[in-house]
């Protein structure tokens, strides 16, 4: 299993250098833009996944 602490923290240090510069609200605006850009790719790595798994049983 890979150790994710590092990825983890390189994470939270984003977190904290952008909660001293950002007001509340665009903190809030930025999270909900980043969770539905976090949805939309995990979309997309499904339907990508999905169609590789149907063009491997056409061959």
């Amino acid at each position: 299993m890979k150790n994710h602490c590092s990825e983890l923290y390189f994470l939270s240090t984003i977190a904290c250098q952008l909660s001293s510069c950002l007001t509340e609200e665009e903190l809030e605006l930025l999270a909900a833009q980043l969770k539905a850009l976090g949805e939309l790719l995990e979309v997309l790595s499904i339907q990508q996944s999905s169609c590789e798994n149907s063009c491997e049983n056409y061959q």
